[in-house]
């Protein structure tokens, strides 16, 4: 089965309320999409980081009470998780598509990746496109945008990144979910695929 996009709908999961519907809407709607694409951008993300890159679709397993807000596919090059690594995710809040590359509080690459941004800030703010944006906490959908976002600031997240042990890194892309090129699999995919090429240098970055 091709992949064929998100609509609405998909979107809408975010607002039943209740975990046990939620996870049954999320379930039915999207999961099923993440897996497909998850599929379609493995090969492509292998070749270009040079590694196996496996997919993980998010389960929300540990929710006991409160219904996720947010959902996702993410690839890094480990078959049995991806939280400890630098990895790559595609995923949805009720607002907006993100296309990002991550380190996470869990991850050991923290203060490697951490060292080599504050090192040479001017450089990944120049490589990273304008409308990409930067966030330190992947549980809430706001950001800064790399063109409103100073080398100061940017120095700034790089040394909390290195030195606070909870302290995480996102870059990427958003997209709203009114979109029309959401709909659209191919051009999504495509979309997807350059938006990595872009991030592959952050990703790099992060292991040496």
């Amino acid at each position: 089965m091709s992949f064929t996009g998100f609509n609405q709908q998909d979107f809408d999961v975010f607002q039943v309320p209740g975990l046990e519907q939620r996870m049954e809407a999320l379930i039915a709607n999207v999961r099923p999409k993440l897996e497909i694409l998850g599929g379609e951008i493995s090969p492509f993300l292998s070749a270009l980081c040079g590694e196996e890159m496996y997919q993980h679709v998010a389960k929300h397993a540990r929710r006991t009470v409160n219904p996720p807000n947010d959902t996702w596919v993410a690839w890094a090059a480990n078959k049995r998780g991806y939280k400890a690594l630098p990895h790559f995710q595609v995923g949805m809040f009720s607002s907006h598509l993100f296309i990002i590359f991550a380190v996470i509080y869990e991850s050991s690459n923290k203060a490697v990746f951490g060292k080599n941004l504050a090192d040479d800030t001017n450089k990944f703010k120049k490589i990273i496109p304008n409308h990409y944006y930067w966030s330190m906490d992947h549980m809430e959908p706001q950001g800064k945008l790399n063109g409103d976002t100073s080398t100061e600031e940017l120095q700034a997240m790089a040394i909390k990144l290195s030195t606070i042990k909870k302290s995480e890194i996102l870059c990427g892309l958003r997209i709203s979910n009114d979109d029309a090129i959401l709909s659209n699999g191919d051009q999504l995919i495509s979309l997807i695929q350059s938006t990595f090429e872009n991030l592959l240098p952050l990703y790099k970055q992060s292991f040496s």
